[in-house]
């Protein structure tokens, strides 16, 4: 459905020949591919395989029947067409034209655009999938409301990321305050995950949400990894979760049991009792080490490994992290005045 809402999006040459459809007053059904499944449910017709324009789709879509585009939209195959679908395939529409659209798009796998004259709307169907396609300022309308909602939980996960921080130079983190993270975390990515439908039904109208959108989600995606790298329970017995496990479990959720912490640690490994939400755990230091200039990931994944938690990081000496493959003289000097400054910057911002 997104890449063909991306074709029809605003400022596309097919977008730009059904409105010119809808204004000039004429239905249409087009039918967005063609192999040999399709060849046996079209009858009668003109064959033309001619480049597509808009102005073409506008002229045939005055003819009886449908018209047939290849799926990269760059040649109009036949024109004046009559589709036969299955007439067996169920289908909720009322409609000739619509009820076509919906077992062709069935039938074949092929995206099919419907356009009324009588309702004047286009509807495009996919799978058997219903989807209208509206004017692009109800769309940028309802977008500028999720992106001022994404803009107020981004601002409340920087505040709970910025404590947990300073919690963790502390050593002072309960299953609580990381539950608070993810939660804020997966919030902002569905929240961004929904603009970015927006964008792609906007086309060249969705640009500068599209900008305001990389800038507000710049750097979500990997903080969300680096958490479940630093809390997700050690595998035991049985029960093992792994990061990608606790991140799809994450994913799972409803949104009503994301607005439960004691559902969010469980779906980070850990028990989901309301007392287990007091425990205390202590980070393995991949967050706070991603925040050190220029240091690469398979050095911080060998880090880790080495002194096993973020607190024996703190308290390593320069020759301490020098005897880590792959961290020289100046690297560890690096490492060591990046942890500094981070845990001083941390405590001062939750303090001062």
């Amino acid at each position: 459905m997104r890449a063909t809402l991306s074709a029809v999006a605003p400022g596309t040459a097919l977008r730009d020949g059904l409105e010119r459809v809808l204004r000039g007053n004429t239905g249409g059904l087009i039918l967005l591919g063609m192999d040999k499944n399709v060849e046996p449910l079209c009858t009668g017709g003109f064959v033309l395989d001619v480049d597509f324009t808009a102005t073409r789709l506008r002229e045939l879509c005055k003819l009886d029947g449908a018209l047939i585009i290849d799926k990269d939209v760059t040649k109009i195959v036949r024109a004046g067409v009559q589709l036969v679908p299955d007439a067996s395939i169920p289908t909720e529409e009322t409609g000739t034209r619509h009820r076509t659209a919906q077992r062709i798009s069935i039938q074949t796998g092929y995206p099919v655009v419907s356009v009324s004259q009588s309702m004047r709307l286009i509807a495009l169907y996919v799978d058997g999938q219903r989807r209208v396609l509206e004017d692009s300022a109800a769309i940028l309308s309802r977008a500028n409301q999720a992106l001022a909602t994404l803009e107020r939980y981004k601002l409340r996960l920087d505040e709970v990321a910025g404590t947990l921080s300073a919690l963790e130079i502390e050593d002072l983190v309960t299953v609580r305050d990381v539950s608070a993270v993810a939660q804020r975390l997966e919030m902002v990515r569905r929240i961004a995950t929904e603009i970015a439908e927006y964008v792609v039904e906007l086309g060249t109208d969705g640009r500068l949400l599209s900008l305001q959108l990389d800038e507000l989600i710049a750097g979500v995606e990997p903080e969300r990894e680096l958490v479940a790298r630093d809390y997700v329970p050690e595998p035991s017995g049985r029960r093992s979760r792994t990061v990608g496990m606790a991140l799809s479990e994450l994913d799972r959720l409803t949104h009503s049991e994301l607005l439960e912490l004691p559902t969010v640690a469980r779906a980070l490994g850990y028990s989901g009792a309301p007392e287990t939400l007091d425990s205390a755990v202590s980070p393995r230091g991949f967050r706070l080490l991603a925040k050190v200039p220029r240091l690469p990931g398979a050095v911080i994944d060998r880090l880790v490994e080495h002194f096993g938690g973020l607190q024996k990081l703190l308290a390593a000496s320069v020759d301490d992290l020098q005897t880590v493959d792959g961290v020289g003289e100046a690297r560890a000097r690096s490492v060591r005045e990046g942890l500094s400054r981070l845990a001083e910057s941390s405590i001062l911002e939750r303090y001062v």
